[in-house]
């Protein structure tokens, strides 16, 4: 089930997608949490009429680096022997048609396609045979960086976590297994990166395990699980696309911000 969180003459809901052809897309509202018991209402309005929201609302964004060899030696990075964790607020996240705002103390803005696995339940110490029990679902995420900030300052904050980095979406999808899927990124409809889970380095249960063994987790929270090599620039006006196989699309442009 694809599970999108939009709004619509004011007001926002989540509701299931349904339909196989773009232009046919409709949206069935949810009646209660989509975490937990609920029912789809009947109401059913045409994707093309509402605007798509980061389809989570999460506590924390959790994001974890180097987990591609390819990426870690395009930068010059060691690939590190445990997973690699770093945060970024739940204020980055915007949805898909949403803009990224370059923020004008950078020069240098990458993206970066990954996978990301959105938590369904409060979970803490999670077993390994227990993780597809927890995870909600999977979307598309763009983990946007200000590479030169990034470099210059020795903690990620700044560099990740700024007002629009964390581009989600367009939708969760619920029915999926994520060991083997294509990930591409575009940016002006030219292929930038192209890679596949199976070649993440921890398995998103590794990540799991590795970061409930710190911390609860709570439903909406979100997890990235690294990105492969072909990261690159992006410049005002140009349009960024990430594509998951079995998911779907999330499309962003790059403004200047202000």
């Amino acid at each position: 089930m694809r599970i999108a969180r939009f709004s619509i003459d004011g007001n926002v809901a989540f509701g299931a997608v349904e339909g196989d052809k773009p232009d046919e897309l409709v949206v069935d509202i949810i009646k209660g949490s989509p975490y937990g018991d609920f029912e789809l209402s009947g109401v059913k309005v045409p994707l093309s009429k509402v605007r798509l929201l980061a389809p989570v609302i999460g506590h924390k964004i959790v994001a974890f680096g180097r987990n591609y060899a390819g990426h870690a030696e395009e930068l010059g990075n060691e690939v590190p022997d445990a997973p690699f964790a770093f945060f970024k607020p739940a204020t980055s996240m915007i949805g898909s048609g949403d803009a990224i705002q370059y923020p004008p103390f950078s020069e240098e803005l990458h993206h970066e396609a990954e996978l990301a696995v959105v938590i369904g339940r409060m979970c803490r110490e999670v077993p390994r045979e227990r993780v597809k029990d927890v995870v909600f679902g999977y979307t598309c995420a763009n983990d946007v960086t200000a590479r030169d900030v990034q470099q210059r300052e020795k903690q990620w904050a700044r560099a990740k976590g700024f007002d629009t980095s964390c581009p989600l979406g367009p939708w969760v999808e619920t029915e999926l297994d994520p060991s083997d899927l294509t990930i591409q990124c575009t940016v002006n409809g030219r292929q930038r990166q192209l890679g596949r889970t199976s070649q993440m380095i921890h398995s998103i249960e590794d990540l799991v395990v590795n970061i409930s063994e710190a911390m609860t987790l709570l439903p909406g929270d979100v997890i990235l699980t690294g990105t492969p090599e072909g990261v690159g620039p992006l410049t005002v006006g140009d349009e960024v696309a990430v594509t998951i196989e079995g998911i779907g699309t999330l499309t962003n442009k790059v403004i200047k911000r202000g």
